[in-house]
């Protein structure tokens, strides 16, 4: 069979396919057909390319040309333009916010440049329901290298050798937790895989699962090997559909190559896996919780030690890794210890996977070295913060972890850098906040998911994250009492020192690190009843400028709360007393007039109704 001249890599991760890929798939391949070009291009559906923010995307190969943000209309002039006559189309190619001309190559991208591809090495090149693609980049060479050379300890002491830490969020040295488990005497051992990512802003596990299912299922087999586990479990939340069942694929084309099952490659050692899936409980993500609910048992945590790799799954010796840690695996094995640890920093080793999100121009999913600057990810991957706005904090960690201040945009990405500026790696959700942003309302945000997510058990946790939430609702109420931070400080602390697992020690953290760095916004909430950022509700009032106001009826016709008085060329006027505050108006109001603004802890001007428009006809409006 001939080779196609071109490979089309369409996209098919999450996002891209709630943009509509696989309807774009059909399009494309209808397309092909009708001008004749079935055998000299080939579509093939790779996993998610990382470059979310603009997707739905493909690369045509060999030259690597990136198109991104389309749709079915644009297919028919690309495939005619470019992949029939071999004239690549501008139009449809990534332009920079900053820049007029289009970027045509990948390799070309801001995005891509500052990245080091080891757990995403195959993202966006293979067909991820196809163990060929995977075989023949390199894939399961590292399990018939431990099978058929190496003993288990020889395993273990290679991973520790690579300093290796977990990337599920509390950095432990991955060869030193299988080398516990191995030591126990207790049989049967299990290797159980932790997808139950849950953090707002995350799918770095999903991620990975769509594009690369036979990377997690190598490394866990080697685990199991090192270990001495002869089953394995896959620990995946419901809620990833798309991920299961690519996973569900790998592992039943992974038997039929005798990848899995008795007697892997001839060696002696055999190993089962199967998929658990999770109700989407938050706690799930901590190694006993998760434990209990494979288990049939309520999700709760229980006090350590023992720790699992001592007595974990049905009283047994158990490792738990989470995805990225065990796509790691392979490439150390294969690239070897020293080549490895010789990336990152001297403490944190290799790369870190982050999922880019918020007020952020490039949105993604990146996989840096550790030591990497936040300077560098948000202002040379991510391309800096849309509309010129100015960048005020990211919160690393997910939930639970802390926000890091503009000041500190040179701290280096790893796990002691994050800690000591009060946040933490966690499993790599990473949420950038622009000036628009009120600190102390994205520290009542995450506090409402860690309390709606405790599992209770825990009075300091399940009391101390209500007690918590109440004082930051009132305060962003306006209803402030003197003493409030320092009773979020002291209660913090508490909760930190006296919670049972993971979930409650962190949750603090956005509270602590906000009024580490942005006391002064809750003492404007407190002491002048004032929203620094005008972003809580209760604080705030939008009123027309009538200098501005050009009587164009657009805000009147859309305010939901019909508040809004004013006739054509009569100076609108907003009644503060039917106002919901919802900001409709501020939002459609032409950005040329800039007639609504948004007022906080101040008196809302008075003006009076049925002034005529010609009355400011002659001041400026901008433009």
């Amino acid at each position: 069979m001939a080779t196609a001249r071109i490979e089309v890599m369409l996209c098919t991760g999450t996002g891209c396919v709630a943009g509509g890929a696989f309807r774009l798939k059909e399009v494309l391949e209808a397309e092909l057909a009708k001008h004749g070009l079935r055998e000299e291009v080939s579509v093939i559906p790779t996993g998610c390319n990382g470059f979310c923010g603009q997707g739905p995307l493909m690369v045509a190969m060999p030259e690597k040309i990136f198109y991104g943000w389309l749709k079915p209309e644009s297919i028919p002039y690309l495939v005619e333009e470019h992949l029939l006559k071999g004239r690549p189309v501008k139009k449809l190619m990534f332009t920079p916010p900053e820049k007029k001309e289009p970027i045509p190559l990948l390799s070309e991208i801001p995005f891509f440049k500052k990245q080091r591809l080891l757990v995403l090495r195959n993202k966006g090149i293979i067909d991820p329901e196809r163990i060929d693609d995977y075989i023949a980049r390199d894939g399961y060479t590292a399990l018939e290298k431990v099978l058929t050379s190496m003993h288990p300890e020889e395993i273990i002491e290679e991973i520790i050798a690579s300093g290796l830490r977990g990337r599920g969020g509390a950095g432990f040295p991955t060869g030193i937790k299988w080398k516990v488990c191995r030591n126990e005497q207790k049989t049967p051992k299990y290797i159980i895989c932790n997808c139950d990512e849950g953090d707002p802003g995350a799918f770095m596990d999903r991620s990975v699962f769509e594009s690369d299912p036979h990377s997690v299922i190598e490394g866990q087999t080697i685990a199991a090997y090192a270990i001495g586990a002869s089953h394995g479990y896959i620990y995946v939340r419901t809620e990833y559909p798309l991920a299961i069942k690519r996973m569900q694929l790998a592992i039943q084309q992974a038997r039929e190559y005798g990848l899995l099952g008795e007697n892997i490659l001839d060696s002696g050692f055999s190993f089962n896996l199967e998929i658990r899936e999770g109700s989407g409980a938050f706690v799930c993500g901590e190694e006993t919780s998760l434990i209990h609910s494979i288990e049939g048992k309520s999700p709760e945590p229980r006090q350590r030690p023992p720790f699992p790799a001592q007595v974990g799954i049905w009283g047994c010796p158990t490792v738990i890794n989470n995805v990225e840690t065990l796509a790691t695996v392979p490439v150390i094995i294969n690239r070897g210890a020293e080549w490895f640890s010789k990336i990152g920093t001297a403490t944190s080793k290799g790369t870190k996977i982050f999922s880019l999100v918020g007020k952020i121009n490039n949105t993604g999913l990146i996989e840096v070295p550790m030591g990497i600057t936040l300077r560098e990810i948000i202002y040379e991957i991510g391309g800096g913060i849309p509309n010129n706005r100015k960048f005020k904090a990211v919160q690393t960690g997910g939930p639970s972890g802390g926000c890091i201040p503009a000041s500190l945009m040179d701290l280096p990405i790893d796990y002691e850098s994050l800690t000591q500026a009060g946040s933490m790696m966690g499993s790599g959700g990473m949420i950038v906040m622009d000036e628009d942003t009120c600190m102390v309302d994205v520290a009542k945000f995450f506090l409402q998911f860690t309390n709606d997510e405790s599992c209770g058990k825990c009075t300091t946790c399940r009391e101390g994250s209500e007690a918590l939430l109440e004082v930051l609702t009132r305060i962003t109420n306006g209803e402030g009492r003197e003493g409030d931070i320092e009773f979020l400080e002291e209660l913090g602390q508490a909760i930190k020192d006296a919670s049972m697992c993971g979930l409650g020690t962190t949750l603090p953290n956005p509270v602590l690190s906000t009024i580490r760095y942005f006391r002064d916004e809750y003492e404007a909430h407190l002491t002048y009843k004032r929203c620094p950022a005008k972003a809580c509700k209760n604080l705030m009032a939008f009123w027309i400028d009538p200098a501005l106001c050009q009587a164009c009826l657009i805000c009147k016709r859309e305010c939901p709360a019909e508040s809004i008085y004013g006739e054509k060329n009569i100076i609108h006027v907003i009644d503060q007393t039917k106002c919901t505050k919802c900001g409709t108006c501020f939002d459609v109001c032409p950005p040329r007039f800039n007639a609504i603004k948004k007022i906080s802890g101040e008196p809302i001007p008075v003006v009076e109704r049925g002034i005529p428009v010609e009355r400011k006809k002659k001041a400026p409006v901008p433009v």
